[in-house]
């Protein structure tokens, strides 16, 4: 089940909040940029920058995954790897609060969010 419209709006503002915390300066962002997408029950949050091969198309590298399962009230987080598939993030695979993981991407203690 998607989230309500409420919760959706109160995500979308916590995201644009972390998400405009980290964009790069405006003369720059047609070459690198962060945005973010909720789908579902999950949150994504992703690089934007033109392909390397073909520089007018633009590409999405992802950056981070939470998804949340409502029948036990936690947000279960992921990371993508060089095999472009979700995988749990062990050191934290569970939060309680969409704002703890945004505080654990941003931290990014393993560099396996940002690099």
């Amino acid at each position: 089940m998607a989230f309500s419209k409420t919760e959706t709006k109160r995500y979308e503002k916590q995201v644009a909040a972390f998400v405009e915390k980290r964009r790069p300066p405006e003369h720059i962002r047609d070459q690198v940029d962060i945005a973010f997408r909720i789908k579902g029950q999950s949150v994504e949050i992703f690089e934007i920058r033109p392909s390397f091969f073909k520089p007018k198309v633009k590409m999405e590298e992802a950056v981070a995954k939470a998804t949340y399962v409502r029948t036990q009230g936690i947000w279960k987080v992921f990371w993508q790897r060089r095999d472009l598939k979700w995988h749990t993030y062990e050191p934290s695979p569970r939060l309680r609060t969409l704002k703890k993981f945004l505080d654990l991407v941003d931290e990014d203690a393993l560099c396996c969010f940002w690099g």
